[in-house]
């Protein structure tokens, strides 16, 4: 009998979590899998965590397995992506099957559908449920890196359908994440949308202090929280405050991020005399949340953002936010900000537009847009994706279904 099957049921199932391009210190993919694995434990199931590291700090065996809220996460060693500014992949594939056969998982998730997409054929050989998180869009990525969009959607279409065959379930955290999967006729699509912490951000976080610290006088303080990569059009935010400088808008930006672009930003900002404040990566969440509950207003101008966690902290805090029309943000955002085409004059407008409404009313408005996005409901229906039943002792509250966005057959 096997490891996987002579476990007591009522232990809940383990659910073994893959993913590669987590950044090193902070970034969306990071605290959903941080929030989600949590959840998991919380409702009596057991989650680990493979992630690649830096082989120099995994010690002798060349693997680190520790203890954490999220569950056990196992580090193995994962090359440099290069340009990349951090990103690190699991290359050693006959090394994962030998630790994924050991695991001897109930589900797989995995969230990395490129260079991981071999764990689906892996998953059906093991009879293990398995599903794919969406994290990107593949031609939103593929467009902003240069690819003409009817080439960008055409290989989109192949290496999404492929994706589909290769899962049991594909999860989109938005419709607009689910729609390149349905255009390559994908059947077995579900949606189950990420949250936020809802008591870490909120409102009355805001300081006077904090703010005057940042904006130095100006009468506008705009806040980036980003990675400093080509994909997140971080640039823009850089052509937003140029507009609105030269319309007499008295505005300064803060950037609270890291990545490949940032020397080229601030070599940008400083030759332009833009006040613009780089602050790199803030390992301390409370100093983060501060900086956002104390913004005027939040940038989000990554075009193939398909959720969008940094924009949703920004608005659990009160700060409006203004985000790409060309990504789910939109949807995300509503009556809390404003959406914006990827230049600099539209930014602007947005911006404006924003500032326009009372103060209490858009910070009003960007609380209740946020308060729909707790992790609880996302992690019931992450589970509720993997038909997880609820074992014995879990503390989860009643699980809502995925939401399906296309027909899709049970496993």
């Amino acid at each position: 009998m096997t490891a996987r099957r002579s476990r007591d049921a009522r232990a809940g199932l383990r659910i073994v979590r893959i993913a590669n391009f987590v950044a090193p210190a902070s970034g969306g993919l990071r605290t959903a899998l941080r929030e989600l694995g949590a959840g998991y434990r919380a409702a009596g199931h057991e989650p680990l965590l493979i992630v690649p590291g830096p082989p120099d700090a995994l010690g002798p065996r060349g693997i680190r397995d520790e203890e954490s809220a999220q569950g056990r996460v196992l580090t193995l060693p994962g090359p440099l992506v290069p340009g990349s500014g951090g990103y690190r992949v699991l290359t050693d594939r006959p090394r994962l099957r030998r630790l994924l056969a050991e695991l001897a998982p109930d589900r797989l998730e995995v969230s990395d559908r490129t260079t991981l997409r071999w764990t689906g054929e892996w998953s059906r050989r093991a009879r293990v449920p398995a599903v794919m998180v969406s994290h990107e869009s593949v031609d939103g990525v593929l467009h902003t890196w240069g690819v003409p969009r009817p080439l960008a959607r055409a290989v989109a279409d192949r290496v999404n359908s492929r994706t589909a065959y290769a899962y049991s379930r594909v999860v989109c955290t938005t419709e607009w994440a689910a729609a390149e999967f349905l255009r390559a006729g994908a059947r077995n699509v579900v949606r189950a949308p990420l949250g936020v912490d809802l008591t870490a951000r909120h409102p009355g976080l805001r300081s006077p202090a904090v703010r005057d610290r940042y904006a130095e006088g100006a009468a506008v303080l705009l806040l980036m929280c980003s990675r400093l990569s080509t994909e997140k059009r971080p640039g823009r935010a850089l052509d937003a405050l140029v507009e609105l400088r030269r319309r007499g808008v008295d505005a300064a930006l803060v950037v609270a991020g890291d990545g490949p672009l940032r020397a080229r930003l601030e070599h940008r900002a400083r030759t332009g005399r833009l006040p613009v404040t780089f602050l790199g990566h803030l390992a301390d969440p409370g100093r983060l949340a501060a900086l956002q509950a104390s913004a005027d207003l939040a940038l989000a101008p990554g075009p193939a953002e398909t959720f969008g966690l940094a924009a949703l902290e920004a608005l659990a805090c009160g700060t409006p936010a203004v985000a790409s029309a060309a990504s789910a943000l939109g949807g995300l955002v509503g009556d809390g900000g404003d959406t914006a085409l990827d230049d600099g004059p539209s930014f602007a407008d947005a911006v404006q537009r924003v500032l326009a409404r009372p103060e209490p009313a858009r910070r009003a408005a960007a609380r209740r847009r946020a308060e729909g996005y707790g992790w609880q409901p996302a992690v019931a229906a992450f589970l509720a994706a993997h038909d997880a039943p609820r074992p014995a002792g879990g503390r989860l509250a009643g699980r809502p279904g995925p939401r399906a966005v296309g027909p899709w057959s049970a496993w």
